[in-house]
């Protein structure tokens, strides 16, 4: 019988595909400059992602945040002296990594292939056969899985700031309806939300 939404047993162990993303307050990832380092999270904020991070077992990337994320196989990651550090080094090398591009002509890091097309009924069939979470990376691309219905979390983690426009972290025009699953409050501020999209 084939899995659906009305399966519930079934439904229950599949793979979800979780959009997450560090925002200020306005709900931007980056600034008109495309300045985000009041992003920065402390040790805090870092330990706790990398909870996030840990279950996931396929990254579906833009190529900028591709870009911005690869510095984290550099070995120099795994020498930091700060073990936060370590840690996310060792769980971004041990994630596959799917960048959709169509003009990046060779991946950087290990464990990554590229794709020249975003194609929403691949990703539906790579849930379906996954054993670990998915993530998608980059309010780009997550706008494509939002508007085929594939995303099942939205993880945002909330900065103190107001930045006053840019790149939104969720897209204009999209419709949503969401169901709060957890929350936390961290020291320096920041807020997290975790939903269910219904």
């Amino acid at each position: 019988m084939p899995l659906t939404r009305e399966t519930p047993i079934a439904w229950a162990a599949m793979a979800k595909l979780i959009y997450s993303a560090i925002a200020s307050l306005d709900g931007y990832v980056a600034d008109a400059d495309g300045d985000f380092s009041w992003a920065m999270p402390d040790e805090q904020v870092h330990r706790f992602v990398n909870e996030l991070e840990r279950p996931v077992g396929t990254h579906l990337l833009g190529r900028r945040m591709y870009e911005t994320l690869a510095v984290w196989d550099g070995d120099e990651m795994l020498a930091d002296p700060e073990p936060v550090i370590r840690e996310f080094a060792e769980i971004w090398r041990g994630a596959d990594k799917i960048v959709y591009s169509r003009t990046l002509e060779a991946a950087a890091t290990a464990r990554t292939r590229i794709e020249r097309e975003f194609d929403p009924d691949a990703v539906r069939a790579m849930k379906g056969a996954a054993e670990r979470d998915l993530s998608v990376g980059g309010p780009g691309l997550a706008s494509q899985a939002l508007a085929a219905g594939l995303v099942d979390e939205c993880q945002l983690v909330l900065y103190p700031v107001v930045v006053g426009g840019a790149t939104a972290a969720l897209p204009e025009g999209l419709r949503l309806d969401l169901e709060l699953r957890d929350q936390r409050r961290f020291g320096n501020g920041a807020v997290y939300l975790r939903y269910a999209v219904r």
